[in-house]
C-alpha cells in the first residue's frame, strides 16, 4: 500500500488508480471493515488525526478530482464525508523521498513522463502541509 504524500497530478495512469484502490482499501481499514491491513505502517498518519476516516475521505476525493481531470471515471459514491479535517503534517525529507520513488518507478513504467517530470520540485497532495524534518517513522525504508 502507498498513500502518496505527493499530490496525486504527477502519478502516472497506473499510479493513480492503484492510489485510488489502495486510498478505498486503507478507508475500510480505518472504518474497521478488513482482516488485513490493519497494522500497515502508512496509516498511522491517518490515524493518529481527530477523524481518520474524515481524512482519507478528504484525501480520496483530491484523488478523485484528479482522476476526473484526466477523464477517468472512479465511483465517487464511495467517498463518504470529509469533516472536522485538519491539513495532516508531512516531513520534507518524506516528500522528497517519495519524490525519488516515484521517478524511479517512471523511469521505468513511463520514460516519457519521467523526462517530463524530473526536472520538476515535488509538491504534497493538498491535505498534508510540509515540515521540516527527516523521512517519516512509519516509512519503510
Amino acid at each position: 500500500m502507498r498513500l502518496w504524500s505527493l499530490h496525486p497530478r504527477f502519478l502516472d495512469a497506473k499510479g493513480i488508480v492503484a492510489l485510488w484502490r489502495e486510498g478505498l482499501l486503507a478507508r475500510a481499514v480505518l472504518r474497521g471493515q478488513t482482516r488485513g491491513y490493519r497494522h500497515h505502517p502508512q496509516l498511522q498518519r491517518f490515524r493518529q488525526q481527530t477523524a481518520p476516516v474524515s481524512t482519507i475521505n478528504a484525501y480520496l476525493k483530491v484523488v478523485a478530482d484528479e482522476a476526473a481531470e484526466r477523464g477517468y471515471c472512479f465511483d465517487r459514491s464511495k467517498l463518504g464525508p470529509a469533516r472536522g479535517v485538519t491539513p495532516v503534517a508531512c516531513s520534507r525529507g518524506q516528500l522528497d523521498h517519495e519524490w525519488r520513488h516515484l521517478l524511479a518507478k517512471l523511469q521505468q513504467r513511463d520514460p516519457a513522463r519521467y523526462r517530463e517530470l524530473r526536472t520538476q520540485l515535488p509538491q504534497p497532495h493538498p491535505l498534508f502541509r510540509i515540515v521540516e524534518g527527516p523521512i517519516e517513522s512509519w516509512e519503510r525504508p
